[in-house]
């Protein structure tokens, strides 16, 4: 297929600004990115797809997600309002992931997918629980990422929460899940180790995860930690130690894991997950909305830390992340030079494209030749000029997922004009709402 008369910009070491471009793909691949009017004459023969003007941009990647979160929307909560994290977890976000059943876990899973293919997030990182329902629960995640066309690396996340006979549950599906995406070699689907989080694990089962993952090769880990005070002040009760230097300790942290949020760090900690080359996830909606504070996020990219912007189950919308993290840094710094456009394009598109293709092992976040053919196009018609050094202006403040015209994954258009042809969204979202409401039966009976 060639993608032609498009306005291409085409991110990655060397960025390209291609007024009237063109990107031949072959199979799920980039082949070649030039002038429409070159490639139109190269390559005669092959199918057309017309972008009509709109702006051609990498897919976009989320590096941390819940997909299980989706039925928490409209859900009420009995009782006065949740005054901290805590009780946060404890009334909402663990009966609910104990009320999913398999069906569940499918149309929670389904809906967010239809999202990202409307918003234009293309590759996603997703985190799971579902305590009620954990064996096979990341088959059911997969059947449905695999229909919807997408992207994603999965994972379950570990818990003493439910008592043990549940965490050897979750860690015997981790276990299983990446075993069997080894062997299957499916182009669009990733695993790897999930934990929850730091407050909710013993060193016991924490080991036990580190040497089933070390019998594995090269694995690492998805867990929430420091994710506001709460954690801190456990671990330095019940281990003597910080968050992340008990993770240290523990032999979580590395190149291949994934920190959800560090918030609650101090510089050495902050020192630790640089030198592990951990990666460190920003989900700046999450951490207003959970009122746990604002992760120096300035700090890390100035230290050298891989940081990766997320959405903790938000909408799959990356555009509008990107725009609460550039507002929710001045406000908290009182400094509008605090993390610039720039700087944060970068950090959720260049930083986020080699998390995710280190663990799909190809090139993605750039239309390059030899990169994965993840494009979308935006339409947006600005009202002044559009170049490669103000783009990062133009996305802040110009558009957001909702502008998404067409998305395409591994060279396979998935959504035209808004159109989703091989999903009913309609018959989905209908299912859907049965579901939920079998859930939140399930979750209000929990008391």
């Amino acid at each position: 297929m060639l993608l032609t008369n498009a306005r291409v910009f085409t991110f990655g070491e060397s960025p390209r600004f291609l007024e009237d471009g063109a990107i031949l793909i072959e199979g799920d691949t980039i082949a070649a990115v030039g002038p429409a009017a070159a490639l139109e004459q190269a390559h005669p023969h092959v199918p057309r797809l017309d972008a009509e003007g709109m702006l051609a941009l990498p897919g976009m990647v989320c590096a941390h997600t819940h997909f299980y979160g989706t039925f928490a929307r409209g859900l009420y909560i009995p009782g006065p309002p949740m005054r901290d994290f805590p009780e946060i977890l404890a009334r909402l976000w663990w009966p609910l992931d104990r009320s999913l059943d398999a069906e569940g876990v499918r149309y929670s899973a389904l809906v967010p997918l239809i999202d990202a293919i409307r918003y234009g997030t293309t590759t996603l990182i997703d985190h799971h629980a579902s305590n009620r329902f954990i064996d096979g629960s990341l088959d059911v995640i997969a059947e449905a990422v695999d229909q919807a066309g997408v992207r994603a690396c999965l994972c379950y996340e570990v818990s003493d929460r439910d008592g043990p006979e549940a965490a050897a549950a979750g860690i015997r599906e981790n276990v299983r899940f990446i075993r069997k995406t080894r062997s299957e070699g499916h182009p669009r689907l990733a695993a790897t180790f999930g934990l929850h989080a730091a407050l909710t694990l013993s060193d016991e089962t924490l080991a036990r995860c580190r040497a089933e993952a070390e019998s594995l090769g090269d694995v690492g880990f998805h867990i929430h930690a420091a994710e506001g005070p709460a954690d801190r002040e456990h671990s330095l009760a019940t281990y003597g130690l910080r968050t992340i230097d008990r993770l240290h300790r523990a032999g979580i942290l590395g190149p291949r894991t994934i920190v959800a949020h560090a918030i609650d760090i101090d510089p050495w900690e902050m020192a630790l997950l640089r030198e592990t080359e951990t990666w460190v996830s920003h989900q700046p909606r999450s951490n207003m909305n959970n009122a746990v504070g604002v992760a120096d996020v300035p700090a890390q990219l100035r230290g050298g830390v891989k940081a990766v912007l997320g959405n903790d189950g938000f909408s799959n919308d990356m555009f509008e992340e990107m725009r609460v993290a550039y507002l929710l840094h001045k406000a908290a710094t009182r400094d509008p030079r605090t993390l610039p456009a720039d700087r944060l394009l970068h950090m959720a598109t260049a930083h986020n494209a080699a998390l995710a293709g280190m663990f799909f092992g190809r090139t993605l976040g750039r239309l390059e030749p030899g990169a994965l053919a993840d494009i979308i196009l935006v339409d947006y018609d600005p009202p002044t000029p559009l170049s490669l050094d103000n783009l990062p202006w133009h996305i802040m403040f110009g558009f957001d997922g909702r502008r998404v015209d067409t998305t395409i994954v591994g060279g396979r258009v998935l959504m035209r004009h808004g159109e989703i042809p091989h999903l009913d969204s309609e018959r989905i979202y209908a299912r859907s709402r049965e579901v939920a409401r079998a859930t939140w039966e399930r979750f209000w009976a929990q008391g």
